[in-house]
């Protein structure tokens, strides 16, 4: 039975899974419904999945997959602010919440890729392989995405000068 196999095989890595879809939307209840969606989507799915190691890839590639379509679906998504609360000036009592509204201005291929390997571990060339370009267009995505998030936090929230983190093979 799928159900079984899905359970069996999500089980190990549900609650990773689960953190990479809230931290690619914008609140964590979109992201709990991203996840939901992204299982079901997998079980519909489930039967074309032949080798049951390479399930984790696989699932984050449905999780990426919904999110895209998510976002392209709903376009007026972007005028609408976070939550209730303004961001310029608000006092954030939890990081997880400063983390969360920065990366939410990201497009979502830099946000994907920011949290697969930031949050994720994941390598340059898994996630190359998940979205399905080259090592140096994740580099890139990563390189431009950390661009907005401190721009982001210096001029929404008035924090100083943050350090780039560098890629791997990047010079300063």
């Amino acid at each position: 039975m799928q159900q079984e196999r899905l359970g069996r095989l999500i089980e190990p890595i549900h609650d990773a899974a689960l953190a990479f879809a809230r931290c690619l939307c914008r609140s964590r209840a979109d992201g709990d419904d991203l996840f939901q969606e992204s299982l079901v989507r997998a079980l519909d799915k489930l039967e074309t999945l032949r080798d049951d190691n390479a399930f984790r890839h696989w699932l984050y590639r449905v999780i990426v997959s919904v999110h895209r379509n998510r976002c392209r679906r709903s376009f007026w998504s972007r005028l609408v602010p976070l939550g209730d609360r303004e961001v310029a000036g608000e006092d954030f009592s939890r990081g997880v919440d400063r983390a969360r509204a920065a990366l939410a201005t990201l497009p979502p291929e830099q946000r994907e890729t920011i949290v697969l390997f930031e949050i994720e571990g994941w390598q340059i060339d898994e996630i190359a392989a998940l979205h399905g370009v080259s090592a140096s267009a994740v580099k890139s995505r990563l390189v431009r995405g950390r661009d907005r998030l401190r721009t982001f936090y210096t001029k929404q929230l008035g924090i100083g000068d943050v350090t780039p983190i560098l890629v791997p093979g990047d010079s300063p």
